[in-house]
Formats: C-alpha cells, sequence, structure tokens
C-alpha cells in the first residue's frame, strides 16, 4: 500500500547523537515509503551546502542510502536551516521543497508550510525571517568563509535561546487568523507544519491543522495512505 511521511524538527547537531540515531533508524524502518518530506528545521543549524564537517557527510550518508532504496525525498526549509540548498537536495537524491507548497495527498489538496510565518504575533522574528531569506542577504553570508558562517551561527542560536526565553508562550505559537487566511489563499482544507514544537491536531471552519512535533525524547512522525491518516510519536 502507498504510504507517505511527514516529520520535521529533528534539530540534528553533534550534540545530540541520539537523535541522528534515531533517524537512522526511522529511514531504515521506512525505506519502503512512496515519499517522505521533511518539513524544516532538520538540522539545528545549516551554515551551507559546502559544509565539509564530518557530521553533514554522515546525515548525506543517510539519506543517500534512504532515496536509493526507491522512496522519494522532499526538503523543505526552517528557521534553522534556512541555508539549506539545491546541491545538498541534489546530492542526496532529494528535491527542495518550496515553502508554503501545496500537494495532492491521495486526493486531498494539503498545504505543507515550516510554520515559522504563520506565527505573526513575534514581529522580531518575523523581521529577521524577512532578511534571512533574502537573496541578496544570503548570497552575502555563503559568500564569508565557512569559519565565519559558523561563528555566525552560533551567535545566532545563542541570541535565539536568550530571546526565546523572554517571550510570552502565545507569541511563538501560530497566530489564527494567518493560519485563516493562508489556507482560504491556497484554497485548502487541510495544512501540514511544524516549527512551534507543539503536535497536535486542530480543526475550524477552514479545516483541519495538524502540526508535527519536534524529535527530543521522542519523535513525530504523520503517515498518510489512501484509507488513513495519522499523527504518530515514538520514544527515542
Amino acid at each position: 500500500m502507498s504510504r507517505t511521511l511527514f516529520i520535521s524538527d529533528l534539530h540534528l547537531d553533534t550534540a545530540r547523537p541520539d537523535i541522528t540515531g534515531a533517524l537512522a533508524a526511522f529511514l531504515q524502518n521506512n525505506n519502503d515509503c512512496d515519499t517522505l518530506y521533511v518539513l524544516g528545521d532538520l538540522f539545528e543549524v545549516w551554515v551551507g551546502d559546502d559544509d565539509d564537517s564530518s557530521f553533514a557527510a554522515q546525515i548525506a550518508d543517510l539519506f543517500r542510502s534512504f532515496t536509493a532504496a526507491g522512496p522519494a525525498l522532499k526538503l523543505m526549509q526552517g528557521n534553522r536551516d534556512f541555508l539549506l540548498g539545491e546541491a545538498f537536495c541534489t546530492s542526496v537524491g532529494a528535491t527542495l521543497l518550496a515553502d508554503p507548497s501545496v500537494i495532492d495527498l491521495y486526493g486531498t489538496p494539503t498545504l505543507l508550510m515550516h510554520g515559522d510565518s504563520l506565527c505573526t504575533g513575534d514581529s522580531e522574528y518575523m523581521a529577521f525571517r524577512a532578511t534571512a531569506r533574502d537573496a541578496q542577504w544570503q548570497a552575502d553570508l555563503l559568500a564569508k568563509p565557512l569559519a565565519e558562517r559558523r561563528a555566525f551561527a552560533a551567535h545566532l542560536r545563542s541570541a535565539s535561546k536568550e530571546a526565546s526565553s523572554n517571550k510570552a508562550e502565545d507569541i511563538m505559537d501560530v497566530t489564527p487568523s494567518e493560519v485563516d487566511r493562508v489556507m482560504v489563499e491556497a484554497g485548502v482544507s487541510r495544512l501540514i507544519h511544524g516549527h512551534t514544537h507543539r503536535p497536535a491536531r486542530h480543526r475550524s471552519a477552514q479545516g483541519e491543522r495538524i502540526v508535527l512535533g519536534d524529535w527530543d525524547s521522542r519523535g513525530w512522525c504523520i503517515e498518510a495512505t489512501s484509507s488513513s491518516f495519522e499523527l504518530l510519536d515514538f520514544p527515542i
């Protein structure tokens, strides 16, 4: 039976080898699926597709083995790995997926997003997002040496953690009116996203919004077939 899987927010990092191990097991156990969608923040940080670290090579090898087995792999940029590009995707047999994208999921038009653009109440982050997604800003950053980019990424992570600790919880969640707007604009009754680390299934007048969880003590995925649609979690 045809199966489609969705995951997000693994935040892969050398400091979290258990999550890398969980991804390796997940890919091996699911290499009979039709398509795997990764909806952003695969990496805790990504400094560019020219990253020459052994860790980047390790993750690339995992995905090459997965796609070599037959499944299609679709990768979306998140707020942590917004520099993930075509070169990495091509090297592992994946396709870079635009945010947002609408797919036909077994007859149901489904909107896929990372989810950070839905958090419009966080004006400080939204301003940074506009800068970080600017093509010229990215080109200027990628022109810098890897060591300089890694130092900048470490600074961004530290600043992000400090800023998050001082923000109200509701500010870092999605804005309901923005959710309604994007679903109406896309003409869909189903939205799948990650980012907020608040896994749940929400229903509204516009349809259903399914939020993927982050991978920490548990992993999260959505498994869809022609007859079922489930938000699943599993221990790590």
